[in-house]
């Protein structure tokens, strides 16, 4: 399936490549045929994953099995993204539903996880016993996020998680976003995505961006979920307040089954949707197991999008600059590491896009600085200093 990338996607791998080693899953990873077998076959030989998770977790489980055998009808090798419970018989070792619960119940996903692992063992940062060999934890949300504040998003769930990775050294923990649930840009499902986007960017984690897959169809050209799009991909197309198109029927019904996409059955979904989040498992596994894409970004190309941010580090004034905006607003955003918003500006585009910033006022350190003009994101780490 072929991906348009967009500037947003080009803008935020830059990001994380310059400043991080996070790894972020998104809609930007659901081309399969982008992940070579030999990454696929490496992290069947090399992971070991404890998953937990409720129904809409199980998005992932379905879009896995109806996967195999699509692929084995379209050229792959026969069987590659088999998984199993063990690894039996050369395939991924996923133990599905090895924890009980979902992120959402708090402190129920950290006790689950500590129990299934064991105590630390600091000669391989891994669990004990029965489950030692488990180096990749992965808890999805159900529909709980809608429902956070920023307070309880950091206590409820990003501290705990970074504990766990304190004490388990030797595991990889798989943040998620929730999925969609009707409230656009403004909703505050959509806020607190963007604290755990923010938060795992700035702090080097592994994110599935669960959200952000469900809000493209393969085109990647429309952001459903600023149209409203819900988890089964109904969204408003004329802003009326209707829900009143699927973007995953449209675009099933424009293309071949069996050859652009196949049919499964995801819990409170549509099968591409289902598509799409195991395009994105495979694509985060492979990661995990050491893959890098080739389709990198340069500085060179991250500048040829139009967008600056400088200085870096700055002081008391942050320039953005645009050399090609939309018309409309531009939307500048300023966010901690934690991922609470501390500046909001909004400006009037013209043709050649420059404004300033006042960041006086916040202390030294590192901050997460988001434009927005258009159909347009552009996303860079900033270091204040004084």
């Amino acid at each position: 399936m072929k991906k348009i990338i967009t500037v947003f996607s080009l803008a935020m791998l830059c990001v994380f490549q310059a400043f991080s080693q996070a790894i972020i899953v998104d809609h930007h990873c659901t081309d399969i045929s982008q992940v070579p077998e030999n990454a696929i076959q490496t992290a069947k030989q090399t992971l070991h994953i404890a998953y937990g998770h409720t129904s809409h977790g199980s998005q992932l489980i379905t879009g896995m099995d109806g996967l195999i055998p699509f692929m084995n009808a379209n050229g792959y090798t026969n069987n590659l993204c088999t998984w199993n419970n063990g690894g039996t018989a050369g395939a991924l070792d996923l133990h599905d539903l090895a924890m009980g619960g979902d992120v959402g119940y708090y402190p129920d996903w950290v006790n689950n996880t500590r129990s299934y692992l064991g105590v630390p063992d600091p000669s391989t940062g891994r669990g004990t016993g029965a489950n030692a060999d488990v180096n990749v934890i992965i808890w999805s949300w159900c529909g709980q996020v809608s429902s956070q504040t920023e307070n309880s998003m950091i206590t409820n769930y990003l501290t705990p998680m970074s504990l766990l990775e304190t004490d388990y050294p030797g595991i990889q923990f798989v943040y998620m976003t929730g999925h969609l649930d009707g409230g656009g840009s403004a909703g505050n499902l959509n806020v607190r995505n963007e604290q755990i986007r923010t938060y795992c960017i700035a702090n080097n984690k592994r994110l599935y961006d669960f959200a952000d897959i469900e809000s493209y169809d393969p085109d990647g050209l429309v952001n459903y979920m600023a149209l409203m799009a819900n988890d089964n991909c109904d969204y408003d197309s004329d802003a009326n307040g209707s829900l009143d198109k699927n973007w995953a029927t449209e675009w099933q019904n424009s293309h071949v089954v069996n050859v652009d996409w196949y049919n499964c059955s995801p819990a409170h979904s549509q099968a591409l949707n289902g598509n799409l989040k195991a395009y994105a498992a495979w694509w985060l596994w492979a990661r995990l197991a050491g893959w890098s894409p080739t389709t990198s970004v340069s500085d060179g190309e991250q500048n040829s999008q139009g967008v600056s941010v400088f200085p870096n580090p700055a002081a008391d004034i942050l320039n953005i600059s645009i050399s090609n905006p939309a018309q409309g607003k531009v939307v500048v955003d300023v966010f901690d590491l934690q991922g609470k918003k501390l500046i909001s500006k909004q400006f009037d585009s013209n043709a050649s896009f420059q404004e300033s910033i006042d960041i006086s006022f916040l202390a030294a350190g590192s901050y997460f600085v988001k434009t927005h003009n258009g159909n347009t994101d552009f996303g860079a780490l900033v270091n204040i200093v004084r």
